[in-house]
């Protein structure tokens, strides 16, 4: 799903359900990891495990030994010399994405439940501009839930912003207009969509990182629904 989001050069693993947590939920930490969750409740600790395993398993396809994933500054994960990703988790899924930093200077995951944001998030994370184009959006496309696919969005820009920047993003700080596939827009390309798909730019309100000799003035990201939940990405490439 996440992989369908993000060019080849990206290495995406995931995991689905109880089936993925079986297939990942069992590899070891490292003691510095395992120091990390050791009182964690039981959901936090599977979380933890699954999503580390899979970016593990995105290290060894990239020809990169295993090696710990832990939080840096802001809990922004810390990646192997000579790499650059991004996680994700939410309930039943987990994703890393990886990439060499030759290829990519920046990518940011997010997967949300595909549900309506509980009361009062919306109006804590969207522009009124944002808000405006979610209520046009909700009525031409109902079956999306374009609340939390904003979010998600608003996820996947920070992920790609920090590793750049070292500096935080509010909410408020990126205007991001979602843009769904109409017919003669393709799928993502590793798989036909099944679901809602669509592209969306973040443009940004404050100075954007210098990539490549140029301030950047915005983001582009993909989007998808797919079984149950709403994932989005965000790529930035060198120049």
């Amino acid at each position: 799903m996440i992989g369908a989001l993000l060019p080849e050069s990206v290495v995406a693993v995931e995991a689905f359900g109880e089936e993925g947590v079986r297939e990942f939920g069992d590899a070891p930490l490292y003691p510095q990891e395992e120091a990390l969750v050791a009182r964690a409740v039981t959901k936090r600790r599977r979380e933890f495990t699954v999503v580390r395993s899979c970016a593990r398993h995105a290290m060894e396809k990239l020809g990169v030994p295993a090696q710990p994933v832990l939080p840096g500054e802001r809990g922004a994960p810390q990646w192997p010399d000579g790499l650059t990703g991004s996680m994700t988790h939410c309930e039943g899924y987990c994703a890393a994405a990886l990439v060499r930093a030759a290829d990519l200077a920046s990518l940011g995951i997010d997967a949300e439940p595909h549900a309506p944001l509980p009361e009062g998030v919306l109006s804590a994370v969207a522009l009124p501009t944002e808000a405006e184009r979610l209520g046009t959006l909700a009525a031409e496309r109902p079956e999306v839930h374009w609340d939390r696919l904003l979010f998600s969005a608003k996820e996947s820009v920070y992920k790609a912003w920090f590793p750049l920047t070292r500096k935080w993003l509010d909410f408020s700080e990126a205007d991001i207009d979602l843009t769904p596939a109409t017919p003669a827009t393709p799928a993502p390309s590793a798989a036909p969509a099944e679901g809602p798909h669509g592209v969306f730019r973040a443009r940004l309100l404050v100075p954007g990182p210098v990539i490549g000799g140029r301030r950047l003035a915005h983001f582009d990201g993909r989007w998808t629904v797919r079984r149950g939940l709403v994932a989005t990405a965000v790529t930035v490439h060198h120049g």
